[in-house]
């Protein structure tokens, strides 16, 4: 399960839009890790879902033509048009579950990989369905067709495996609800939608049409990059550290590297989340002036943070103070769950970025940014997590984020160049 976070509104969200767009898309290296409906359906009613316990509530309702968000429903913007386009893949692969072959390849598929691409165990006009679908997606996220299919399908929870071994229908829903919704709509190969419980996993198996995070991100942070060093908002390149270097006066290593901040340990706190959502895709954006004076964010993408309530000891250098003309950053961590336009919002945030300029003297980022950059930049809301102002160099012990939503513990670590 994810850790939890409400959505932020505002000057939060403004933040969290804001720096993802300042991102150069130069990742931090990491050491290994390690943890301590559409259209109606028939009147008859579906197949009897397995018993439910009391603590798995199943509520199957009547069928609907429409559910919001859905692509041809007037009102669709640019954000809702990635949960939109999840919920017509869901929908066309319910429909297509009818087909006891196809059933079959699917189950056999889900229950051998915990993720399977979706479009690749399509044939025929399902295929179609799911490619456009695709396209949209990229479409809405500012990503070039190139990036490849992002669609994937998953099963809602591990405790339905049983379930869906023991050959019960599996109905399809799609990921992209919000946190704080109370239901999740899911088909049955009738077309039928079915509301379930959010907070409660049904015992019903339910496959999951998400987005493939890591390689929507990856290709995003792509587009950002290339379109800030268009901008000429890319740092310029780090010079070696060596014993008597005159950068600042602080002491240093008598052979060549550099100075960080690594993680040894980290823990987000433990709170309820709708079981669809699956594990999390956590990142930390590390903010701050480069050698050259200008504004640079790096960000450190953190894939084992899977769960909450969960301590993990990575290892992980956090802030690669060489990149940094001060002895002070900030960090935002978030996670990727939002449908963020790149392209967009990187050309729309890269005018007031060439306002922010250094003084001779740190200061907060994140409060010129507020200053500077309406949150309505954002397609949709990417979930804020926690942040941690003015970390240090010198930093060593355990920093509590300022949400109170996390803490992580930090060294400094000199990594020397061979």
């Amino acid at each position: 399960m994810r850790p939890r976070h409400r959505r932020r509104r505002g000057a939060v969200t403004a933040v969290a839009a804001t720096l993802l767009a300042l991102s150069s898309a130069q990742a931090v290296s990491a050491l290994p890790a390690s943890a301590g409906p559409a259209t109606s359906g028939p009147a008859t009613p579906a197949a009897p879902a397995s018993p439910a316990s009391p603590a798995s509530p199943v509520s199957p309702v009547s069928p609907v033509s429409a559910v919001s968000g859905v692509s041809g429903v007037s009102g669709v913007t640019p954000g809702s048009a990635v949960p939109a386009a999840e919920e017509d893949a869901a929908r066309a692969l319910a429909r297509s579950l009818a087909d006891p072959v196809r059933r079959e390849r699917v189950r056999e598929a889900v229950l051998a990989s915990g993720e399977v691409p979706l479009t690749a165990l399509a044939r025929g006009g399902l295929k179609s369905v799911l490619a456009a679908a695709d396209q949209r997606i990229a479409a809405a996220k500012g990503l070039d067709a190139g990036v490849g299919p992002l669609l994937r399908l998953r099963l809602g929870d591990a405790s339905m495996r049983g379930a869906l071994g023991a050959g019960t229908a599996p109905w399809v829903a799609a990921a992209g609800v919000d946190d704080d919704a109370p239901t999740v709509v899911a088909y049955d190969s009738r077309g039928r939608a079915h509301r379930l419980d959010a907070r409660h996993v049904p015992a019903r198996p339910v496959y999951v049409v998400d987005i493939d995070g890591s390689r929507a991100l990856a290709a995003g942070l792509g587009v950002l990059d290339a379109q800030l060093r268009h901008y000429g908002l890319a740092s310029a390149a780090p010079a070696p550290t060596r014993d008597g270097a005159a950068r600042a006066p602080r002491a240093r290593a008598a052979t060549a590297g550099f100075w960080t901040t690594r993680v040894t340990a980290v823990e987000l706190a433990d709170d309820e989340e709708p079981w669809i959502k699956g594990d999390a895709e956590i990142y930390t954006l590390v903010t701050g002036f480069g050698q050259d004076g200008k504004v640079r964010v790096d960000p450190v993408d953190m894939p084992y943070l899977d769960n909450d309530g969960t301590v993990y000891r990575p290892g992980q250098i956090l802030v690669n103070w060489s990149y940094y003309k001060y002895d002070l950053a900030d960090a935002v961590m978030m996670e990727d769950d939002g449908s963020t336009n790149y392209h967009d919002l990187a050309k729309a945030i890269a005018t007031a970025l060439l306002t922010i300029t250094d003084h001779g003297a740190y200061i907060p980022l994140v409060d010129a940014v507020l200053d500077a950059i309406p949150a309505d930049w954002w397609t949709d809301d990417p979930d804020y997590v926690d942040s941690w102002y003015t970390l240090s160099r010198t930093d060593d012990g355990t920093r509590h984020g300022a949400r109170g939503n996390g803490w992580m513990t930090l060294e400094p670590y000199f990594v020397r160049e061979s």
